[in-house]
């Protein structure tokens, strides 16, 4: 392909909208369209125990989806271990290093990691899982239904159980309770309150610093939940909003020649990077605070 050539490529997406019609330029905003809406959860089958809400949603469905998966990877690999590897039996030792070795065995001791390596390592994998099939299409979005034969399909949309802040934050209060019982079981209650003052500080400095690592713990709740969230909740809005919701909302279909090798990319970086960083994240750092919870030294 020749210079001028690579040019004119280059340039064809900007001179479309640069030579387009004033009334295309002239932006409105269009109201009807809610991108927050692809996050609303409709109640597909209503539940209600008392107060409580038990109704089926498409939250509920992908994690369904994500736990079905991780059991059933479990049980097939647990099937398919030979003493002669195989590819699967390959993979699945890789993944064994990361997830023992690299998580759990790096930050506790050989009897707490036996204990809790099959806790983490289901962690793990759910919380991939459940990143991972965010970006699948699936027939889940019920604000824009498909009328077949007069009956409404939910059209094909993208969601992730995990960019609802209930479930991140469902799965760190497991970890932040599990990590206290942790340490109370092993220290018992008095010492492992002690142990939250680093050893050298005497005297009315312990108060203070006592009282600035009970707020670090609070804060534990919100930094692990709300990292996971955000990320999450962040990439599918940029590939909505890039894949064609921002034309939509602007009213300017021809920016979507722009946009969209631009969502193209955004998607390929989160399933690529982010789905997979941010379960490690996770996991590796409830590894680190069971950990630190019984270690001897804080």
């Amino acid at each position: 392909m020749t210079l001028r050539a690579r040019l004119a490529a280059f340039l064809a997406p900007l001179a479309l909208i640069l030579v387009a019609p004033a009334s295309a330029l002239a932006i409105t905003i269009n109201e009807n369209f809610k991108p927050q809406d692809e996050f609303k959860l409709d109640k597909w089958i209503p539940i209600h125990v008392g107060p409580i809400d038990l109704s089926i949603t498409k939250a509920v469905l992908y994690l369904w989806i994500a736990a079905a998966l991780t059991v059933w990877t479990m049980v097939y690999v647990a099937k398919r271990m030979q003493d002669r590897p195989n590819r699967v039996q390959t993979a699945v030792e890789a993944a064994y290093d990361l997830t023992y070795n690299q998580m759990v065995r790096s930050n506790m001791n050989a009897s707490m990691a036996a204990r809790w390596f099959p806790v983490i390592g289901a962690l793990f994998m759910f919380i991939w899982f459940s990143n991972m099939i965010g970006y699948l299409p699936l027939p889940t979005n019920s604000e824009h239904p498909v009328h077949i034969g007069g009956l409404e399909i939910p059209s094909f949309a993208l969601y992730a159980a995990t960019a609802n802040i209930s479930v991140p934050l469902a799965l760190t209060l497991f970890v932040w309770i599990a990590y206290h019982v942790e340490g109370i079981r092993t220290k018992g209650l008095v010492d492992y309150f002690k142990s939250w003052i680093p050893a050298g500080v005497e005297g009315a400095a312990r108060i203070p610093i006592f009282g600035i690592e009970v707020i670090s713990h609070f804060v534990r709740l919100i930094s692990l939940s709300v990292r996971l969230f955000a990320n999450l909740l962040a990439g599918h809005l940029l590939i909505l909003f890039m894949a064609g919701g921002l034309g939509i909302l602007l009213g300017f279909a021809a920016l979507n020649v722009v946009t969209v090798p631009v969502a193209v990319v955004f998607f390929l970086f989160e399933v690529g990077l982010i789905a997979s960083l941010q379960a490690f994240i996770f996991a590796i750092l409830a590894a680190i605070y069971l950990g630190g919870a019984t270690s001897e030294a804080h």
